[in-house]
């Protein structure tokens, strides 16, 4: 059934979606159960429509000695496996440090906005290194043959927290839309390792061959889908790859992967993917100098320094020990902010190259594609560098990048790169809101946060359109810019923010449905456009380069050709832009 349901009709509230968040799950009505390829039976929970199956085991525990190596399949049967309960998290890396021993006072508003932008943990998650697997959410009622498509979802969270468990990603009203608009789809979600565990660098790491273990959990997920979904009702060969944030990112690598090999038993895992918030990310190597560095900081905290064997050093400790030391380098929200000790850095084998320079080479699965970004993708990122250092120079700032940043390059370049950028106040993010800026007091910040956001999301996000278009002329690829924010908060249209529109709130909000309509129709049609009415049609980026402009209330066209001088900068001088 592929009936199309008008836009009011929804947005009026007259289908049972509605609810200013994702309503808790009910007391399931009864249990239900899939019996998997191999033999196992997998026993789910039926409620509010859905059924869920959370937390099946698709990887051996990465413990002992498997700590820091690529993930190992399974090799025990789950014989009868409860699926019924929260999945696990993955041990958490560390999430806010402040310059002071004191949090400043902005500290809980920062706070209040990054639980709606990133899956944060609370005390009542639970976390272990046992924690590969994979969350199934289905419509009620699905049976094995009725091939529905999925949606493979990666979760972001600056490769240092997050998992399938946290409510952020909570994927019951965006199935329930799907049935609703008669284009039922399955959820598939897949924990993996993030800080220290998933992305230690370093030369030992390197020539172990155990470099990016957290992407390698990602595909090793894609491959289960592959061998098991359709005992689900799904159809493997309509698998489509979804991320926000540093999943966004890793949905550019697992596209790079192999230098675009997403093969597995002669069949692609997956045939579109969907970006939001990340796609390229320029860095330098496992064993560049920072890698090893970082590397070297977590030995000294283990107490492992001198040892002969400091990766055996580390896999003999306790997991509190580990963490102790893996943890101990800076927080997502702290002032080295983005300049990240964590994350998929190129091994020559799993990333042969840095994803920019894949993109560029056409060592990309070339499938369609949809990218999207936020309008003020570095506010939240830029607040506290302040606290440690004055932003209100060129010079300043241009010595805060070429320390953290980038190390490749000459701190001419990087202040010819800050000079791209203006100094008012009103040219800075949050965008379009002339002077009014809640931390006034710190000259710079906005000027900051559009440098970070274009760097890392935005207009990196340009240049791999650019390239994945030069390479492939022929691939249908889409782009958007979110304003929904837009003029409200202090951090404006916020990375993260899309989180919220997607998964918890309702269709009674516009860019929640309308974004849900755009992508319910490409994970089944491969077209944003086909099948159910979402307003404008989203033209292609290659058509005219637009992007769709999602406002709160209405859908708008905008030319993807802002801050033009930095783009020209960032794309000319990328290979020595690289962190």
């Amino acid at each position: 059934m592929r009936n199309a349901i008008s836009l009011a009709a929804l947005s009026l509230g007259l289908l049972p979606l509605s609810g200013a968040a994702a309503p808790p799950l009910l007391a399931a009505r009864a249990d239900v159960s899939v019996t998997i390829p191999s033999g196992d039976t997998i026993i789910g929970s039926a409620a509010d429509g859905v059924e869920s199956f959370k937390g099946i085991p698709y990887a051996d525990p990465p413990t002992g000695d498997l700590r820091l190596r690529p993930p190992q399949k399974l090799s025990t049967p789950l014989g009868t496996f409860n699926a019924t309960g929260q999945a696990k998290l993955c041990p958490q890396g560390p999430i806010i440090s402040f310059p002071t021993q004191q949090s400043p006072p902005e500290a809980a508003v920062v706070k209040e906005t990054l639980a709606e932008s990133f899956p944060l943990p609370t005390a009542e998650d639970s976390q272990s290194e046992d924690c590969l697997t994979i969350t199934i959410t289905r419509p009620e009622g699905t049976q094995p043959g009725d091939a529905l498509p999925v949606l493979f979802y990666i979760f972001g969270g600056g490769f240092l927290i997050g998992g399938t468990s946290a409510a952020l990603n909570d994927p019951l009203q965006l199935v329930q839309t799907g049935v609703a608009f008669g284009k039922p789809f399955i959820f598939a979600a897949v924990n993996y390792r993030v800080g220290g565990w998933g992305f230690m660098p370093g030369e030992e790491i390197l020539n172990e061959g155990s470099a990016n273990a957290g992407l390698l959990d990602q595909r090793m997920g894609l491959e289960w889908v592959a061998d098991n979904i359709e005992a689900f009702g799904g159809n493997s060969s309509e698998v489509t790859i979804w991320g926000q944030s540093a999943g966004s990112i890793s949905v550019w690598d697992q596209l790079v992967l192999y230098n675009g090999d997403a093969t597995y038993n002669d069949k692609p895992l997956f045939r579109a993917a969907i970006m939001n918030s990340g796609s390229v990310t320029p860095v330098d190597p496992v064993d560049s100098e920072k890698g090893k560095a970082v590397y070297q900081h977590v030995v000294e905290k283990a107490g492992c320094d001198g040892n002969d064997d400091t990766l055996g050093c580390l896999r003999n400790l306790t997991n509190d020990e580990f963490a102790a030391a893996a943890n101990s380098v800076p927080g997502l929200i702290s002032y080295e902010s983005l300049a990240l000790s964590y994350l998929p850095r190129p091994d020559g084998k799993v990333l042969t190259a840095s994803p920019h320079v894949l993109a560029r080479e056409g060592k990309f699965h070339a499938v369609p594609m949809i990218f999207g970004s936020q309008e003020d993708e570095g506010t939240i990122f830029s607040w506290a560098q302040v606290f440690k250092q004055s932003m209100g120079s060129t010079d300043n700032i241009t010595d805060y990048l070429s320390s953290l940043y980038f190390h490749n390059a000459e701190r001419s370049l990087v202040k010819e790169l800050v000079e791209t950028y203006s100094e008012l106040v009103e040219d800075g993010s949050p965008y379009r809101r002339g002077e009014y800026v809640p931390w006034i007091a710190y000259p710079g910040k906005k000027r900051l946060a559009s440098i970070l956001g274009d760097i890392v999301f935005t207009l990196v996000r340009r240049l791999t359109l650019e390239n994945v278009v030069a390479n492939r002329p022929d691939l249908p690829v889409w782009s958007s810019l979110a304003s929904y924010n837009w003029p409200y908060g202090i951090f404006g249209t916020q990375h993260g923010s899309d989180t919220v529109v997607f998964f918890s709130r309702n269709n009674t909000y516009f860019p929640t449905l309308t974004g849900r309509s755009y992508y319910i129709n490409f994970v089944h049609d491969l077209d944003p456009n086909v099948g159910l009415a979402a307003g404008i049609e989203w033209p292609k980026w290659t058509e005219n380069n637009d992007l769709l402009w999602y406002n709160e209330a209405l859908n708008l066209y905008l030319k993807d050709d802002f801050r033009s001088e930095s783009y020209e900068f960032i794309k000319e001088h990328i290979d020595s832009l690289t962190f």
